[in-house]
């Protein structure tokens, strides 16, 4: 990824959906949740090192749906609690340095919220697949169909909710630089139909797996494997 390709990927990232109910964790602070301004910074900056380290080793992008407030939100990288990046899931496997080395993973939010850090239900089970399935980690690569936080506005920002249509439409920027920047040629799965059809709006194949949430877990597990089996013989 050479300082071109990433500042349009940075630029593509900052053209959120500028409505109630829909959160840049790159870009924008919020106040009554982030620990710091520094937030989107640090989120940032956690981001890109993610992707550098990906650059030359990226086989498989795995697609959600969108950010969650337990995840992306305040880690900066999709499908990846800040539970994780402070090394709350090394007990079950999933070690800080399985998403980036060589930068100091930071929580973003405020401690009085959860001391130990957010902890996302699908980040830990995605993570734990890519562990088990006994590849280097860096030859996955994590994305969303929506790349920013869909909350409810009435709910507040520690909400989720589905995006719209023309919401995913507008992820599609995102989608298209991430996959040329970090897939030249790799495989992509789609989690969940959702991000299936974006993926089939901008002509990209990808196989569909069941997304993890709500019971979707063990599925989940079987046709990742069975996926990834077939790809690797």
């Amino acid at each position: 990824m050479d300082e071109k390709e990433l500042h349009l990927f940075l630029a593509s990232l900052k053209k959120s959906p500028r409505k109630k109910g829909v959160f840049n964790p790159w870009y924008d602070l919020d106040r009554s949740n982030d620990e710091s301004a520094e937030a989107p910074e640090i989120r940032r900056r956690q981001l890109v090192r993610y992707m550098e380290e990906r650059r030359r080793s990226a086989k498989f992008v795995l697609v959600g749906e969108a950010a969650g407030y337990q995840g992306a939100k305040f880690s900066g990288i999709p499908m990846t609690s800040e539970r994780i990046l402070l090394g709350g899931k090394r007990q079950e496997g999933i070690l800080p340095e399985h998403v980036f080395r060589g930068v100091e993973p930071r929580r973003t939010s405020r401690e009085s919220l959860k001391p130990e850090g957010f902890s996302e239900p699908t980040a830990t089970i995605v993570w734990d697949q890519i562990v088990r399935s006994g590849l280097s980690p860096r030859q996955f690569v994590l994305w969303n169909a929506f790349p920013w936080h869909p909350y409810d506005p009435k709910a507040g920002p520690l909400s989720n909710r589905t995006p719209g249509a023309d919401e995913l439409e507008a992820g599609h920027e995102a989608l298209t630089r991430i996959l040329g920047i970090l897939n030249r040629g790799g495989k992509v799965i789609a989690l969940g139909e959702k991000a299936f059809e974006a993926l089939g709006n901008l002509g990209v194949e990808a196989r569909k797996v069941r997304h993890p949430a709500q019971g979707g877990a063990r599925k989940f597990r079987e046709e990742f494997m069975r996926t990834i089996s077939r790809w690797i013989g």
